[in-house]
């Protein structure tokens, strides 16, 4: 028989609720094999969780090898499009200039087609009702008058010149998702 670890505290047997010394290791929870096999069941639903825990982890960053950059366009373009809802959450309409309880979209002054490297220029994007943003595609020239009153004639001419053109390297994609949604939970915590 093994002798007891030297200067180790007794413990109380997880199974039995007996006292002893630990013989093999100071992390040891069970006086005998005996104990230790009606203790199995317990460990066996920590260990189970533990492994279906880790799998989840595996899969999602499995999935995340996956993505493509469109993938990650879009959820940055989300999370953006979120912040930019929260930040003119007290704000009409840009375009119609009314409150109303329906849909509210980040509507872009120059799209993302037409000038992509404006896709995520917070100048460019704002509150903007539904029926305007899809029905009458932006409603550009009450939007137009409305960002000369917000943000000046300057800007908007800064808005409306020519721009480098852009494109996203997916770490620059990622970092720019990590940004607003930080940015996001912020005005969430404000509005608490």
């Amino acid at each position: 028989m093994r002798t007891a670890l030297k200067d180790v505290k007794h413990k109380t047997c997880k199974a039995c609720g007996e006292k002893f010394a630990p013989m093999f290791n100071t992390t040891q929870v069970v006086c005998s094999p005996k104990c230790a096999l009606a203790n199995a069941p317990a460990n066996a639903d920590k260990a189970r969780k533990a492994i279906a825990q880790r799998d989840r982890r595996d899969i999602q960053v499995r999935k995340e090898k996956l993505k493509s950059r469109a993938d990650h366009l879009r959820e940055a373009q989300a999370a953006f499009n979120e912040w930019v809802r929260l930040r003119d959450a007290d704000r009409p309409c840009i375009s119609c200039g009314r409150h109303h309880e329906g849909q509210y979209h980040a509507g872009h002054y120059r799209s993302v087609g037409a000038n992509p490297e404006l896709r995520f220029e917070p100048l460019n994007v704002w509150k903007q009702c539904a029926p305007c943003n899809t029905h009458l595609s932006g409603n550009l020239v009450n939007y137009r008058l409305s960002l000369l009153q917000l943000i000046g004639g300057q800007q908007v001419e800064w808005l409306e010149g020519p721009h480098e053109p852009r494109k996203y390297t997916v770490d620059e994609i990622k970092t720019i998702k990590a940004k607003y949604r930080a940015k996001t939970r912020e005005l969430k915590r404000a509005a608490a």
